[in-house]
């Protein structure tokens, strides 16, 4: 009877308890009234940013995770050391960008090189409009790993001044020479820096990744000429000879592939040699080999897994329009080239091809793990 009601208090005690860690989870999860004004701050800044050639708008983006963080996360915010010291550094660097930053006064006339980052995105005659999204993904992963970060020792690190130092040398040089793009590099490596003197050296290795997304951010312009041409040249070659291979006679003249009958004729142009596609999927691959993989190693594998099956995936997509085209006619090989659905037949071989191995190099993992 004693060893009854024993058991018994305890399935109480042990219910009681799981009842009060599933309330304090739906409390968590339950947004209030400041998390769901941080939210609605956000999605408003998010619209104005894409909407409006301000100069102001990439430095607002930036700031935008202290407010975000503030609001979604008070109890986080109170466990940051050195606010004060660190934000400060931030605003004067973000300041020295927006006055100096640009030294090229031409065709965009601002010094901001906010301005001018902004300019090269927006410009439809490149490939660098994925650059826009780059910082939402950034402080999306930041917020991501708040309770990671915020579990580590912070503390002021004064060799975190070197990498600010050499950010700051590097921005200097790239103003004197005007380079833009070694401006660049220094905006995010002395934001890197300034975290690792006011939160310690575990706080860069763990926001190295984050950080490292952000070269997605430097804008390639006419410098991307160097591998879209190649890429141009590959695709064309590939398409003529898989299209051989189905049973469609297609003479290539450089990047331009014809019917000999001359009834259609396409050109593997800049935008068709699948620069943007292969950026897409490299960052697809990126995301995917950090979240799923501790291996060096592996990560490389996986990252440079973009360059094939960016190209595979053009060249499925050429095949498609000339078989089209050679079937059924001109109109309807135009539609398949036009169509934003058919635009996505690339990213499927990506999508698939990083499951399937994705998922085969985890269970190696977990088996040597094991071992």
């Amino acid at each position: 009877m004693v060893n009854l009601f024993e058991q018994n208090r305890r399935f109480d005690s042990l219910t009681l308890a799981s009842r009060q860690m599933n309330e304090s989870r739906s409390e968590e999860l339950l947004w209030k009234p400041p998390q769901i004004i941080g939210a609605v701050i956000f999605g408003v800044l998010s619209l104005v940013y894409y909407s409006t050639p301000s100069n102001w708008l990439y430095v607002t983006l930036l700031l935008t995770f202290v407010i975000e963080l503030y609001l979604l996360d008070q109890k986080a915010w109170q466990l940051i050391p050195s606010k004060t010291f660190f934000f400060v550094l931030l605003a004067a660097w973000l300041a020295l960008f927006q006055f100096f930053g640009n030294s090229i006064l031409g065709y965009v006339h601002t010094p901001s090189l906010f301005a001018w980052l902004k300019n090269q995105y927006d410009n439809p005659a490149a490939d660098d409009a994925h650059g826009n999204f780059i910082p939402f993904l950034v402080i999306g992963l930041f917020w991501w790993k708040r309770k990671e970060l915020l579990a580590l020792q912070l503390k002021i690190w004064w060799p975190g001044f070197v990498i600010f130092a050499l950010a700051l040398a590097l921005h200097i040089f790239g103003y004197l020479i005007q380079q833009p793009i070694l401006s660049i590099a220094a905006l995010f490596a002395g934001v890197w820096g300034l975290m690792g003197l006011a939160w310690g050296r575990g706080w860069l290795r763990h926001s190295l990744f984050p950080f490292f997304l952000f070269i997605f951010s430097v804008p390639l312009g006419q410098h991307g000429q160097v591998l879209t041409f190649p890429l141009q040249e590959l695709v064309s070659w590939l398409t003529e000879k898989s299209a051989h291979i189905f049973g469609v006679d297609v003479i290539r003249v450089g990047t331009q592939l014809f019917d000999p009958s001359g009834s259609y004729g396409y050109e593997v142009a800049a935008a068709c040699s699948g620069i943007r596609s292969l950026v897409a999927i490299f960052l697809l691959a990126t995301i995917y080999s950090f979240f799923s993989f501790r291996s060096i190693w592996q990560r490389l594998f996986f990252m440079a897994l973009a360059v094939p099956f960016a190209i595979f995936g053009n060249v499925l997509r050429m095949i498609l329009i000339i078989v089209t085209a050679a079937t059924a006619g001109r109109d309807a090989g135009n539609y398949v080239h036009s169509s934003w659905i058919f635009s996505l037949i690339p990213y499927i071989p990506a999508i698939a091809g990083f499951l399937l191995i994705g998922r085969r190099l985890e269970k190696r993992e977990m088996k040597n793990s094991r071992e």
